[in-house]
């Protein structure tokens, strides 16, 4: 089979776009006139100034509808593009684009990982045909760096062509490496010298993994002309130049839709059951949501409770089976919870449950899905593939394993019934295989090397119906780099509390899936009658809750509105600027008004500060510590790993003695107050006694009640002075929107007002009718106020006509208006209302109204009166 290509999807083709019009202006380069003659190094050559790369690059952000950057941070450039919309291929493309435009010709791709380098070098190889197809069969070559090969690095140097190396990050970033040691073939100097002198413009493939400090020195050294950082879950942000967000990639269809099958426990009260479910952290502490087992007159029923530390579960449920169960620390930055007999629970984990039970569950709905959807999918030409995450390696890999058995069992068992006799025949012996991260070494390949050429590099092959292997199983290493078309179910065995790690396994499975001829077949193709195109994960209750939310997620991360939209949206179009909309009178009032820039100080009075961490310390609600001793045997098992064997365990408060780290070095380091400061506030505590008990639980609390008063003083202290400066009103520019969010307007400056939420939507709408709004504009992104927790955006600015009881015109107000579905604080974010606090002595100092709306008809009242 050969997967077939598209070289025309538009959102594809935005992303090439953008980056390369980062460098606009830059000459095209291609002869030998700046190779270095020492060296015979034929370099990348870079002859624009950052200034015009700045310019570029706001110009392309306002194109993209992104915040518009200020300066240019460095020269690396991030782009996000959700997993399985071809983030690989768009960075290859760019290759050839950028080398086609300007004369590129040295490249690197950096990956953190082995699985990401087989996926990279998978890539490389099945595009290699159509890349030159396109490009008119321009010359180019891409190895993998090897020790054993270090031709590769001459010919990478010294070419004239294209090149492309592929790298891991553990192969550079230590001085033992041999890519940093002095090599007699290249004189003097070592492979990362010839590398550097090519000034290789570097693509970091999932850069949230070389955020370190060795990571980012390491890659300094190779002396990048820029740097283009690719993934789908950044972890910082460096000139995003271009986003596919999960919500773009449902709306455009370019990925699998996503259904949750939730495997519960319900009923059986006989243990003492707890899930976790909640951890939060607020101004005045931290608090849990647990689902437990409480006893009532009418029996035995599960209920959702919230817990604070020095809580006692036997009491709350009036029951037996919790004695023990104290809460004694609840860890918000850690998502644990522990309690005075010395177990502890993690965020989204339970206890008492039946959880073999519900691995065995799980496993036969995922083979049950399998299943029914090759019966609808196989007719066409689709081969169905199913993913399984697991909790313990060996629980696969050994004969033995829990989770082989439950799958050989249930595989078996499902095929001898009647309404999967198709299957009755097949071996189960030969249907499944596992990828594993403790493969990533040269050993561990070659024990299983069959699984690893299967998994890692015949992906066709694993798409051809000739192949019998279709249950997939792994543990973390196919968690990033690694994804399949073909992926449509994916079952989760283990408990996962990283978003990104949640997301990114989801991800295996969203790209849209290849028949047998290797061309992508979108449910379209497939008749009105047939829904099959969707990936299901078959969860846990951790990972149902995460999913259930995944829209609060989405919310948080790109703002209001952001649920995967609804199906049948259309594709993006062009929001246009009205003609001489900067002319129009009552905007340019508008303008004048509230564009005004200012600067803020912030004065904290000390004392008061001090006053009240003291006040909140001091009333700490501390518990100290039930220890819980627990004897265990060690030994090595066969791989030469620790396992331990339980022998007993007591429970009991124990006055001891801890060593005390430095406290005041530590509180002063994660709250960045002083240590003057720190100081003050613990030498007037009445129980600093307690740092004794148990110093790290101690720090944990103290450092919560610091950063929680802190941030609270500081929006309270801060003073906003207007500047001599202003947003200039041409820094407006098209927008681009989806039709459902885009509401025509008579009284905005553009032709339409594109709204980010419904809640936006339904306001838009309503001051249509309105006939006393005579301008409402959609503030942009790059309109912010400035506060000490990050830049704050307002939704609106209006111009209201104002008149007296007997309908005469009395004048004209401007307001700036957030809008909310709820008022209250307690649903809005800490960081959010804390911001809107800010916003209203922003706005106050430039003598412009400023509120919080639920809707449109407070505008009247709020500005008027």
């Amino acid at each position: 089979m050969e997967i077939k290509f598209d070289s025309n999807l538009d959102f594809q083709t935005d992303a090439v776009s953008s980056i390369l019009n980062l460098f606009k202006g830059q000459k095209f380069h291609d002869d030998n006139l700046f190779i270095i003659p020492e060296t015979s190094v034929a370099p990348n050559f870079l002859d624009i100034s950052e200034k015009q790369i700045l310019k570029n690059l706001q110009f392309i952000q306002q194109q993209n509808s992104l915040q518009v950057s200020k300066i240019l941070d460095g020269v690396d450039f991030s782009i996000e593009m959700e997993t399985g919309t071809g983030k690989t291929y768009v960075y290859i493309k760019t290759i050839f684009e950028l080398n086609k435009n300007y004369g590129f010709k040295k490249f690197i791709i950096i990956v953190p990982s082995v699985a990401i380098r087989e996926g990279v070098k998978k890539n490389l190889t099945i595009t290699k045909e159509h890349f030159k197809k396109l490009y008119d069969n321009v010359q180019f070559s891409f190895n993998e760096y090897s020790s054993n090969k270090l031709n590769f690095i001459r010919q990478f140097s010294r070419t004239n062509k294209i090149e492309i190396l592929i790298l891991t990050l553990d192969s550079f970033n230590k001085e033992i490496n041999i890519m940093n040691r002095p090599n007699e073939k290249f004189g003097s100097y070592s492979p990362v010298d010839m590398i550097s002198q090519t000034r290789p413009i570097l693509i970091l493939d999932e850069p949230q993994n070389m955020e370190s400090e060795k990571a980012k020195e390491a890659l300094s050294r190779l002396n990048p002309l820029f740097v283009l950082r690719y993934s789908a879950t950044h972890k910082n942000f460096y000139n995003l130049v271009y986003r596919l967000t999960p919500i773009d990639a449902y709306a455009l269809k370019i990925v699998k839709r996503i259904e949750v099958a939730s495997v519960i426990k319900e009923g059986d009260f006989n243990d003492a059951f707890i899930r976790c479910l909640e951890i939060k952290a607020d101004r005045k502490d931290i608090k849990a949501k647990l689902e437990i087992n409480k006893k009532f007159a009418t029996g035995i029923k599960p209920i959702h409770i919230i817990v604070k530390s020095g809580d006692d579960l036997e009491k709350k449920t009036d029951s037996d089976e919790y004695r023990g169960y104290i809460i004694t620390n609840i860890d918000a930055r850690n998502s644990v919870l522990k309690f005075s007999n010395g177990e502890s629970i993690k965020l989204g984990q339970e206890r008492g449950g039946e959880k073999e039970l519900l691995m065995k569950t799980q496993i036969e709905q995922t083979i049950e899905e399998h299943f029914q959807k090759t019966m609808v999918l196989k007719k066409f030409g689709i081969k169905v593939l199913s993913l399984f995450f697991i909790d313990r390696v060996d629980n696969y890999l050994k004969k033995n394993g829990v989770i082989r058995k439950f799958f050989v069992d249930s595989f078996n068992d499902l095929k001898s019934r009647p309404e999967y006799r198709e299957f009755k025949d097949l071996d189960v012996n030969i249907v499944h295989s596992g990828y594993f991260s403790k493969m990533k070494s040269e050993k561990g390949m070659q024990d299983d090397k069959d699984a690893y050429e299967l998994i890692m590099k015949s992906k066709e092959r694993l798409l051809s119906f000739d192949e019998p292997v279709q249950f997939i199983f792994s543990h973390s290493a196919l968690r990033e780099g690694w994804d399949n078309p073909n992926v449509f179910n994916i079952c989760t065995l283990h408990e996962t509390h990283s978003i990104i790690k949640k997301r990114q396994e989801i991800g295996r499975g969203l790209r849209i899936p290849v028949n047998q001829e290797g061309i992508r077949v979108y449910e379209k193709d497939m008749g009105k009658n047939v829904q099959y195109n969707t990936l299901t994960v078959v969860a846990n209750e951790s990972y149902s809750d995460y999913v259930s939310k995944l829209q609060q997620e989405y919310v948080d991360e790109y703002g209001e509105g952001s649920a995967p939209p609804a199906r049948n949206r259309h594709q993006k179009k062009d929001v246009c600027l009205k003609n001489n909309f900067a002319t129009d009178k009552k905007f340019v009032e508008l303008w004048k008004k509230i564009s005004k820039k200012t600067q803020y100080t912030v004065k904290i009075d000390s004392s008061k500060f001090i006053k009240k961490c003291i006040e909140k310390i001091n009333k700490m609600d501390f518990i100290q510590s039930r220890i819980s001793i627990s004897k265990v045997e060690l030994e090595f098992n066969k791989q030469k790993e620790i396992e331990t064997k339980f022998v007993g365990s007591d429970s009991k408060f124990i006055e001891k003695t801890y060593s005390v780290p430095d406290i005041v070095g530590i509180i002063s380091r994660e709250t960045k107050i002083t240590r003057y400061t720190t100081i003050s506030i613990l030498e007037q505590t009445t129980n600093l006694e307690l740092v004794y008990s148990d110093p790290q639980q101690y720090l944990d609390m103290v450092i919560s009640i610091i950063d929680i008063e802190l941030h609270d003083f500081l929006v309270n202290g801060i003073i906003y002075t207007p500047i001599n400066d202003s947003f200039k009103i041409d820094m407006f520019a098209t927008l681009k929107s989806y039709s459902d969010r885009i509401i025509p307007s008579s009284k905005s400056i553009y032709e339409e007002i594109v709204c980010d939420s419904d809640n936006e939507i339904k306001f838009a709408m309503d001051i249509k009718g309105m006939d006393d709004i005579k301008l409402i504009l959609k503030l942009p992104g790059w309109f912010t106020v400035p506060t000490p927790i990050g830049d704050y955006n307002p939704d609106w600015a209006v111009v209201v006509e104002c008149k007296d009881r007997f309908g005469k015109i009395k004048e004209m107000m401007f307001f700036v208006a957030e809008t909310k579905g709820s008022l209250d604080s307690g649903s809005l974010r800490l960081n959010e209302q804390r911001k809107i606090d800010c916003a209203r002595k922003h706005f106050k100092v430039i003598d412009v109204p400023y509120d919080v709306l639920m809707s449109a008809s407070e505008l009247r009242r709020k500005v008027c009166n």
